[in-house]
């Protein structure tokens, strides 16, 4: 039996991760230890004289060395929060970040008024937007495509392990794998948007663990987001809106193009530090 109290080995591990670059070093250590013990992290404030097994210690020890080797919190823990969901993330798919929830928000906002509107998910990944699309508009027909059949096979997971019915899910290139006259009311989207040569840049989270289709959107980053406005017009209903997530200083660009191709309604949605993260448009 180990007698370090509990207190000296976050300590402990909270100064090896900061001194490897971790971000938010003091907080990915409590996680984890709160992980480790099957404990929510503010238990760990009233057990800190707590001695930790031999057991313990060695499971922690093997989480914090991975989490020092900068492997995202997330694929350590095996799951992630996103809005109501729980979804499961591994390196299949790209780790949901916090803004692209607000895609959602603006979904529910610009959905058009029909019946039962069919939305499509293009690149799904973890089936985080169309999972949370089922979850909070269940009047949806809900369809995701991606171009690697293991994301399909982690939303496929992501929809069980969160008590929800399957989208239908499609292999497909952008919409080469659907029917050409197959139409939907809402196309919504996080496409890959870093340009080729800004990847060495990202943080080591990013850059050796998400996988680099779902990241770079091109030598200069917009052309996938391009290809997808131009390619989504003969895909939308009269009155269908599309929705995607961009980097902020390619909505310029972006919207002018939208404006030739004869969108409608095009606008800049903004993210949590007030930039234009997403464009919307209206066909």
């Amino acid at each position: 039996m180990s007698t370090s109290p509990l207190l000296e080995v976050v300590t402990k591990a909270a100064t090896y991760l900061k001194d490897k670059g971790v971000p938010n070093a003091r907080l990915d250590a409590d996680l984890l230890l709160a992980r480790v013990l099957g404990l929510k992290r503010l238990d760990l404030y009233l057990q800190f004289d707590r001695p930790l097994t031999e057991s313990e210690l060695e499971s922690y020890r093997t989480v914090i060395r991975r989490r020092g080797l900068r492997e995202p919190l997330q694929h350590i823990e095996g799951v992630t929060a996103f809005r109501e969901l729980q979804l499961i993330t591994d390196r299949r798919a790209l780790v949901p970040r916090p803004e692209t929830e607000l895609l959602i928000d603006a979904l529910k906002k610009l959905l058009p008024a029909v019946e039962r509107p069919r939305v499509l998910d293009v690149g799904t990944g973890t089936g985080a937007i169309i999972l949370s699309v089922a979850r909070e508009l269940p009047h949806c027909e809900t369809w995701a495509c991606d171009i690697s059949p293991l994301c399909l096979e982690l939303a496929r997971a992501n929809a069980a392990h969160n008590g929800l019915a399957v989208p239908h899910l499609v292999e497909s290139d952008l919409f080469s794998g659907f029917p050409a006259d197959q139409l939907w009311d809402a196309i919504v989207s996080n496409p890959p948007y870093i340009a080729a040569g800004d990847v060495s840049a990202l943080e080591p989270e990013v850059r050796d663990h998400d996988p680099v289709t779902a990241l770079v959107g091109g030598n200069h980053g917009w052309e996938l987001p391009a290809a997808l406005l131009q390619a989504a017009w003969s895909r939308l209903a009269e009155g269908g809106i599309l929705i995607l997530e961009i980097a902020p200083p390619q909505f310029p660009f972006l919207a002018k193009k939208a404006e030739e191709i004869g969108w409608k309604k095009i606008q800049g949605i903004p993210d949590y530090q007030q930039s234009n993260r997403f464009i919307s448009a209206e066909k």
